[in-house]
């Protein structure tokens, strides 16, 4: 079954040690707080985010610990940002607005596919969740795995390098499963590993995509169509259809 949710209903409603400089990412020494602040009130919740759990986890993990320092000065800008090897780093909206669809709460168990710089499971881990990510490229992998322990969520992040197309059954099933990069259509693995009543949030398309959230029925599964998006491609078992 496919919903459309309208555009203005997802508007409307919808002290942290430096990174090691042996990471890739650089640390100035401030916690930049106010700026976190700022970019919560202006970017994310004018925006329409209006859980509270997740606005408060925007506010609290610093992002600019969690890119390069050539772009440390524009953590704090609602883009995306490269963090290499031709992948990015989320805009802050559409972290927190994925974030907000899979409708979290702590003790939940979550999969996130595409761990790039680690920015997203930080988030998530901010909630009181386990995370389970899963990155193919193994320098980021690498990268994210010490700007989350360095930034103190390593204990709640568990980062496997790997192609993530068939999720991580060994701890499924899962209370929601994010995607922070666009295959042309649904894996089914990732379907099938939610609870009954999991949420899958997920980009989906080539050059033009939607953001979709699939919730998990006892009966099957309902589709919900959020908004037009922009990320990078899925790799790997994704692209061979």
């Amino acid at each position: 079954m496919l919903r459309t949710i309208p555009v203005a209903l997802i508007l409307l409603a919808a002290g942290i040690s430096p990174v090691a400089p042996e990471s890739g990412y650089a640390a100035d020494g401030e916690s930049r707080e106010h700026e976190r602040h700022t970019m919560v009130e202006s970017q994310i919740a004018a925006r329409g985010i209006r859980n509270p759990d997740v606005l408060e986890a925007v506010r609290t993990v610093p992002r600019h610990r969690f890119v390069p320092e050539s772009q440390q000065e524009s953590a704090y800008k609602d883009r995306p940002l490269p963090i290499g090897h031709g992948q990015t780093i989320s805009q802050p909206y559409i972290v927190a607005l994925m974030t907000e669809l899979a409708e979290l709460k702590a003790g939940d168990t979550v999969l996130e596919v595409g761990t790039g710089s680690g920015y997203q499971a930080a988030v998530l881990a901010q909630l009181g969740v386990k995370v389970y990510s899963i990155e193919i490229i193994e320098p980021l992998a690498e990268q994210a795995r010490a700007a989350l322990a360095a930034t103190g969520y390593g204990d709640r992040v568990e980062v496997r390098t790997g192609d993530g197309y068939a999720g991580w059954p060994e701890h499924a099933p899962f209370d929601a499963v994010i995607v922070t990069a666009a295959p042309p259509m649904i894996p089914e693995p990732l379907k099938q590993q939610l609870r009954i009543g999991g949420r899958l949030v997920i980009p989906v398309g080539q050059s033009f995509q939607r953001l979709l959230r699939i919730t998990r029925s006892e009966t099957g599964f309902e589709e919900e169509n959020v908004l037009p998006v922009r990320f990078v491609p899925m790799t790997g078992r994704a692209q061979r259809g």
